[in-house]
């Protein structure tokens, strides 16, 4: 998911390609710290939120993937703070999570000055495997997500985090309330007058419901908050998790909000969801008060995106969706509504 901050809304593929030089000159600063030769190349791979680069030197024999982050979202020490969970999910658990690749200096986080402004890139060591195609997805595969997301929260409960740890949160005040981080959800493609109602109210009962359901340690805590087939890669027996950036703290059940984005409306949903917890059950169990409120995290999670795509127009997402998926989430809206907020 790709995010352009749009100065002249008259002209957004102007304001794109600026975005896309920007990175492109943030990653050849950054990549100056390396130790790369002469030889090196590197190559977009994709343009999400941030920018992934492919990098490949046959000079040294070595390859990478530089992240590079977009403006205003994480400093220097929140990304220093995912690196730091990750790394210890790739070392202490069943997890397998791609390596950091420290500058020549030791560093892990470079810091670019663009302009005046400080850009942030990270480079990974290159992992095998590709993302379950998401044009076939089956039971099964959300069932291993299931279990890779419960061994996640384990050690997210148990882990002793560094005392300089720093990572935004995902409650309702930095969702969908005064401080949404990605926007309103009334800004949304094609929310009109009939739209606000039904979204609003289903946002009432998911605000209502989050609020009695509480943050007690055991179900709010740190989380990965995008963990899609699509962050996974798949090599033979091997499952790698990618892709933490927006990692955070936020209830433990909204996972399996995010694990279906964008996909909430499919007749598919049950079934994907008795197979997410069948995985999540093999790990760590799950009180009925939690499974009670996942249709609200799906719920939550559908809202915001909603207000996702009506700041990211010129998205992937958006070109393939666009207006259906505000329909598709008022009739997901009114289903919620009718089931009291229990039931999609």
């Amino acid at each position: 998911m790709s995010d352009v901050r749009d100065p002249h809304p008259h002209d957004p593929v102007a304001v794109y390609d600026a975005d896309v030089v920007a990175d492109e000159r943030v990653a050849e600063g950054a990549l100056r710290r390396y130790g790369f030769s002469a030889e090196r190349s590197w190559r977009l791979i994709n343009l999400s939120e941030n920018a992934t680069y492919l990098v490949d030197d046959p000079g040294t024999g070595r390859t990478g993937v530089l992240r590079v982050h977009r403006p205003d979202y994480h400093t220097a020490p929140a990304i220093e703070s995912e690196l730091d969970w990750l790394t210890d999910l790739g070392t202490h658990t069943s997890i397998s999570t791609p390596a950091i690749v420290p500058t020549d200096d030791g560093e892990r986080v470079v810091t670019v000055d663009l302009d005046g402004e400080p850009r942030h890139a990270v480079l990974f060591a290159f992992v095998d495997g590709a993302a379950p195609d998401e044009t076939v997805l089956r039971a099964a595969e959300f069932e291993t997500l299931g279990e890779i997301t419960a061994v996640m929260h384990r050690h997210a409960r148990a882990w002793r985090r560094p005392a300089d740890f720093t990572r935004f949160a995902w409650d309702w005040h930095h969702s969908l309330g005064a401080g949404a981080r990605w926007g309103r959800w009334q800004d949304g493609i094609a929310v009109g007058p009939q739209e606000q109602d039904v979204l609003g109210r289903a946002a009432g009962v998911v605000r209502g419901r989050l609020a009695a359901y509480g943050t007690a340690p055991e179900r709010y805590g740190l989380i990965h908050a995008d963990l899609r087939l699509a962050n996974l890669l798949v090599d033979g027996d091997r499952i790698n998790v990618i892709d933490f950036d927006d990692c955070g703290f936020s209830w433990f059940m909204y996972d399996f909000g995010a694990a279906v984005s964008f996909l909430e409306h499919d007749p598919r949903l049950a079934e994907w969801q008795d197979a997410w917890l069948r995985g999540y059950r093999r790990e760590e169990p799950i009180p009925v008060e939690d499974e009670d409120m996942i249709a609200t995290f799906v719920m939550l999670r559908r809202l915001l995106l909603v207000a996702w795509m009506g700041s990211h127009s010129h998205s992937r997402e958006c070109q393939e969706i666009g207006p259906g998926y505000t329909g598709d989430s008022c009739e997901l809206a009114e289903r919620y509504l009718r089931s009291g907020g229990r039931a999609l």
